[in-house]
């Protein structure tokens, strides 16, 4: 038994669906789900080896669902080239990734876990001297109402991420009270004040200001 296939439409299944508005028309091009995202954060130099394991096929299309392929004119009018490939690098870096509620709310939920693990290797708690819990860091990131950016990789947003701050400085012994009531009050009781050392101070010497 034959089916006919019109020669301007192309089936696909399992696929991301990245598309860009250009003069006045909506192009689309077909990705694999798991492949996407990491292209978008890629170094430019990796990505022309990875294209084809990113793209399902090299051809743009007005709407990847029916497989209806974009004529050569309007890529011409809109982008000033036939090239579908060059054409398809443009849409993967300037266009947006279509995906459910459903997809954008597990994807989301991923990348907090990915970026709490990341932190959770990275730090250790100092009183214990032994690493914080993946559901710690979570619990923490949570309570500061973390918002994982969809635009940036995890390790691109661990960057900026810190487990503890510490500052050394020199106080007077007589402010040590209101002091650590201070930190306590401004890190709602996370943050504390500890003595280093203790220090003679000759007139001249140094200023408390």
């Amino acid at each position: 038994m034959s089916i006919f296939t019109p020669t301007n439409q192309i089936r696909l299944t399992n696929v991301a669906v990245v598309r860009m508005k250009r003069a006045g028309k909506r192009f689309e091009i077909a990705c694999y789900k798991n492949k996407v995202v990491g292209w978008t954060f890629s170094p430019a130099l990796t990505r022309e080896k990875d294209l084809d394991e990113v793209l399902q096929t090299h051809s743009v299309f007005v709407n990847v669902s029916k497989g209806q392929v974009a004529k050569k004119e309007d890529l011409i009018s809109a982008f000033g080239t036939d090239d579908q490939t060059e054409i398809c690098k443009q849409i993967l870096t300037k266009g947006e990734v279509q995906v459910s509620d459903k997809e954008r709310h597990t994807q989301l939920e991923q990348m907090f876990r990915d970026i709490a693990t990341i932190v959770a290797d990275k730090c250790v708690n100092p009183e214990t001297k032994r690493p914080y819990t993946v559901i710690l860091i979570e619990r923490a990131m949570k309570d500061i109402h973390y918002s994982v950016k969809t635009n940036k990789s995890t390790k691109q947003q661990v960057s900026g991420f810190s487990c503890d701050q510490n500052t050394v400085c020199l106080i007077d012994p007589g402010c040590f009270r209101e002091i650590d009531e201070l930190i306590k009050k401004e890190t709602k009781g996370k943050g504390s004040l500890e003595v280093l050392n203790l220090k003679d101070v000759e007139e001249g010497d140094e200023k408390f200001e």
